[in-house]
């Protein structure tokens, strides 16, 4: 059977981790070196609790570190991770254990159990819990499978609300044993369950020792509850009021939130269909023990018990529905058959006080399995089909406190009786893997406990036959008289000793009325007060008979009339333990078993602290050593062929990297080439087995070595064929861009030439049909030449009104449009020029004008008949030789006079003036050009007036010679007298100047005018 669980998958990819060993310990404690060592035990233990890795495999069995901190390591991702994986895959952890008895249970459709133990406070409920939600998330899902998923989850709260308290070592220790079956289908679903309980703690309800609490339940209902349930139940939210709730000394504890907790229970009560009915009487009874707890007894004048509290008695009869006469009487009177008689004797104080608490702790008891019970039935299967069934044994670990009794012993006994099973199972799984191996197996040394199990359980002559005896015995037994019994029975016994029987040194460590049994886990001494009582647990007759009377629906189910009511006395609590372990043993040999074994670091419950002295002592009374042992016993590691060569074949050439042969034989090959030594290994059918770790660990070392070079290697390859694909496909998608692209490009190309063809026929058409009326096919031509022409005359704009003759030639669809351009244009510039003409500058320009009294009185009496019209100074220049003159230029009705003080020089008529030219310069130089037939006429005057623009434009006025104004550029001809001409040549200089060249022209330089400016 441990084919599945260890051998295909035993010490799986362990090896992943070893390199990771010196920092964070071996994390398979089979193959620690210096297995035998208790310190080499601890010291990888610490190294991995450190380090938050407080899962640690011993084969598989797992041991598990309580962190008393949350760790990031229970979330659905993790659990993911884990389902379906190789046990040794991955670092160790409770959900690997989990998967891997989920999956050999499938595979080999067989049952299986998980023994969960360890000391109160290590953790056990918590793995238990863990392993349950990693089932309910791994298993196959449906409406109904997810009902039984959430069942089993719940019952969780409900049961440790009624089975778990505080103690001095755990907030929320389980006061008694659970077996839980979880039931599972063919195709892997939980279909259903089933739980036994072992040893509810049940004193524990009437008394609990300083630092303690009684059962959770008690504390969430009286916190927890609602105002109305707390009023029906006569109740106060006050845990100080009731006796039972205060012995302790702290109801209340900060690690335990009360009505969280009430909230939860009542939830899972509600899931697990406890109806309304059932749940008002669980309450009833819960409210009722506590009511029961308060009633007190005083002693009356003849010394017997008599009731001193009858309003708590009232609550009792009322929640229980029993006559509070018929209580009453339970609780002070005893009843006695004497023969055909029933007498009632009336108890004493302290027989009152023995009787209510029996009475109370036997309707918690019962009504605690009643509650298992409802349990299981909202569990149960109704399908008769065979179904594979996982175990989970949540049970007390070995206890050992300053003082132990008799729950302690049964306790211890239950240890004892599970580490003899769990030695026997592993020692006989060893042993058959050997023999299917056909390896010789090696007796095992290892401590056999079956003589201290023989020592507590042996018929007549055990302590368990010693104590009934004493029990069942007519006359005065006491504790003492037991002590004195066994002293007497077993006295000579190695593993028993008492103060008397024990030597001078060993003496002082004993009271007289204790005993020491040296157990496989060490020493534990028990105080034997208490024994005899706590064993019989005796419910006087009387008392279940007042119980039978109850109308609540439990306690008639708890207290059933068919029950026998023989005079014979009941099983003690011991009997009736050891026969519930016998069934146990026997549920468990049936099944193939996986273990956790949980510690507690330290005391303190604070993280990050680790007690060697209580850790030591726990791997020691946990068996770790021994198993470790009897797992070492021979060969530390074995693994099948084929995963073996798989993975260390890099090591050998032969080998690597395809072995032709079988898997044996390539073993075979590679560990000749590694160099072992006979008495290092065996090769069994199927496995090679190694003996020591050492020499796991060296071929481990050389292969991570290797490993790097052949990860480099196969790195450079893959990256090569990975660069390579890339490559291709880039080329690939490149040309199929390329492509496309150029298909895009052809086709807008064709729609380019498309279009231009389109656009030039249509201009052809145009420019064929420019002069025709505009139509379809002229249109966009037309359009054409307007914007070509208008684009062209913003770029060709006369710059000077001088130059309004420059404008640019129209074709003929525009000329009337270019005619009131012109016009508009050179306004705009007149209408500038005049706008930018300051007050100062007309009234400089008007003082320019020759008044009449300017002008000669001789010349005044000669032209006065004309009207003068305009006069202003100028510079004549010689026709011959340039020399420059001052005379007056008049502008008459008639004609333009030249004068030189009182003579007239020359006069011109309008008539005979041929034209005027002036330069597009800023030399201020006119030419006027006039008629001249005659020889003895005088030529063309050439005058500089400064005044130019008012001159020309009084003359074009009085004249009526607008269109015979000249601009000219570079030179202008002029006649100096018939037959022969003069030139002036105009450029522009940085200074201005006028002189007759060397050419014999008249040179006028003037100084260049910025652009635009009128």
């Amino acid at each position: 059977k441990q084919d599945t669980k260890e051998k295909d998958g035993t010490y799986g990819n362990m090896e992943a981790s070893l390199t990771a060993r010196d920092r964070v310990g071996i994390q398979d404690f089979v193959l620690l070196d210096a297995y035998t060592s208790e310190s080499a035990f601890l010291d990888n233990l610490r190294k991995r609790f450190h380090e938050n890795l407080i899962y640690t495999y011993i084969g598989t069995l797992l041991v598990s570190v309580n962190p008393y901190k949350e760790l990031d390591i229970y979330s659905k991702k993790q659990m993911d991770t884990y389902m379906g994986v190789n046990f040794f895959e991955l670092p160790p952890h409770i959900y690997a254990l989990a998967d891997n008895v989920f999956r050999t249970m499938q595979s080999e459709f067989n049952n299986h159990f998980i023994l969960i133990s360890g000391e109160s406070g290590a953790g056990k409920t918590e793995a238990s819990k863990k392993i349950l939600q990693f089932y309910a998330v791994s298993c196959p899902s449906t409406k109904l499978l997810n009902n039984v998923r959430d069942r089993l989850l719940l019952s969780n709260p409900v049961l440790e609300a009624f089975g778990n308290a505080k103690t001095l070592k755990n907030d929320n220790s389980s006061r008694f044993g659970k077996y839980m079956d979880i039931q599972f289908d063919h195709q892997g679903g939980a279909v259903g369950g089933h739980i036994l309980s072992y040893l509810l703690e049940k004193s524990r309800v009437v008394h609990q020792n300083h630092g303690e609490r009684n059962f959770h339940i008690f504390y969430q209902l009286v916190e927890g509850g609602e105002e109305d349930l707390l009023r029906w139940l006569g109740l106060e939210r006050n845990c100080q009021h009731y006796s039972y709730l205060v012995q302790g000394g702290c109801a209340k504890v900060s690690s335990i939130n009360d009505k969280s907790d009430w909230r939860m229970v009542q939830k899972a009560l509600s899931v697990i269909e406890f109806n309304e009915s059932d749940i008002e009487h669980l309450f009833g009874i819960i409210a009722s023990v506590l009511h029961l707890g308060n009633i007190k007894f005083v002693a009356d004048v003849r010394g017997y018990a008599s009731l001193n509290n009858n309003q708590e008695m009232h609550w009792v009869s009322k929640l229980l529905g029993i006559p509070a006469q018929v209580l009453q009487q339970g609780l002070t009177h005893r009843k006695i058959e004497a023969k055909a008689e029933e007498v009632f004797s009336p108890f004493s104080v302290d027989h009152a006080v023995y009787a209510r608490d029996a009475l109370a702790k036997a309707i918690y008891g019962r009504t605690f399995n009643w509650l298992v019970n409802k349990i299981n039935e909202s569990l149960a299967n109704k399908d008769s089909s065979r179904k594979t069934v996982i175990g989970l044994l949540d049970i007390y670990g070995f206890e050992v406190f300053n003082v132990n009794s008799f729950e302690q012993f049964c306790i211890n006994y239950c240890n004892e009786k599970l580490q003899q099973l769990f030695i026997q199972l592993t020692l006989k799984s060893e042993q058959e893997e050997y023999e299917m191996e056909g390896i010789e197996w090696e007796p095992v040394p290892y401590f056999n406990n079956k003589i201290i199990c023989d020592l507590v359980e042996e018929k007549h002559r055990g302590i368990i036959s010693l104590l009934d005896e004493e029990c069942l015995r007519p006359g005065e037994a006491t504790d003492l008289t037991l002590l004195e019994k066994m002293e007497e029975t077993i006295g000579g016994h190695p593993h028993f000793v008492t103060h008397k029987l024990a030597d001078q040194k060993t003496r002082k460590t004993l009271e007289r009325g204790d005993f020491r049994l040296l157990h496989y886990a060490g020493e534990v001494t028990y105080c034997v007060v208490g024994f005899l009582d706590k064993n019989n647990d005796l419910l006087y007759r009387n008392g279940k008979e007042v119980m039978r009377q109850s109308k609540n629906a439990i306690i008639k189910h708890c207290f059933p009339s068919t029950e026998p009511d023989s005079k014979r006395r009941p099983e003690t609590v011991v009997t009736q333990f050891k026969s519930s372990l016998v069934g146990l043993t026997e549920i468990l040999m049936s099944k193939e078993p996986w273990y956790v074994r949980c510690i507690k670091p330290n005391e303190a419950k604070q993280p990050g602290r680790f007690d060697d002295v209580l850790v030591r002592h726990q791997v020691k009374y946990l068996g770790l050593m021994e198993h470790l042992r009897v797992r070492r016993a021979g060969f530390a590691y074995r693994r099948k062929y084929d995963i073996f060569l798989q993975r260390y074949k890099p090591l050998c050439p032969d080998t690597w990297p395809n072995w032709k042969g079988t898997a044996a034989e390539g073993v075979r090959c590679l560990i000749k080439h590694l160099g072992y030594k006979p008495d290092e290994y065996k090769m069994g059918r199927s496995k090679i087995f190694i003996r020591h770790p050492r020499t796991l660990f060296a071929t481990e070392d050389a292969f991570q070595v290797c490993k790097h070079k052949l990860a480099t290697r196969i790195q450079a390859k893959y990256k090569g064929y990975r660069v390579k694909g890339d490559y291709q496909k880039q080329r690939d998608a490149a040309t199929k861009i390329e492509n496309c692209w150029r298909g895009i490009m052809a086709r807008k190309e064709r729609e380019k030439r498309a279009w231009a063809v389109k656009v030039i026929k249509k201009f052809i058409k145009g420019f064929i049909t420019r002069n025709q009326p505009a139509c379809n096919d002229n249109s966009e031509y037309l359009a054409y030449v307007r914007q070509n022409y208008l684009t062209r005359l913003r770029e060709n704009l006369p710059k000077t009104v001088l130059e309004k003759d420059s404008w640019l030639t129209p074709p003929p669809i525009m000329k009337e449009a270019s005619q009131l351009l012109k016009k508009l244009y050179i306004r705009h510039m007149v209408g500038k020029y005049v706008q930018g003409i300051t007050p100062q500058r007309k009234a400089q320009v008007q003082s320019t004008f020759l008044s009449a009294e300017d002008i000669n009185i001789k010349v005044l009496q000669m032209i006065q008949h004309e009207h003068i019209k305009y006069s202003v100074p100028v510079v004549k220049y010689d026709r011959n030789g340039f020399r420059p003159r001052l005379r007056q230029l008049i502008f008459t009705q008639e004609a333009a006079y030249l004068v030189e003080e009182a003579k007239i020089k020359q006069r011109i008529d309008y008539i005979s003036l041929k034209g005027v030219s002036v330069s597009n310069l800023s030399d201020n130089f006119l030419i006027l050009h006039v008629t001249c037939d005659d020889i003895k006429q005088k030529g063309d005057l050439v005058l500089q007036c400064d005044y130019l623009f008012e001159a020309l434009t009084k003359l074009s006025v009085i004249a009526n010679k607008q269109n015979y104004i000249k601009v000219v550029q570079g030179s202008v001809r002029f006649d100096i007298q018939p037959g022969r001409e003069g030139f002036v040549d105009f450029k522009s200089g940085q200074e201005s100047m006028v002189y007759r060249a060397k050419n014999g022209h008249l040179m006028v330089v003037s100084v260049k005018i910025i652009k635009g400016s009128c």
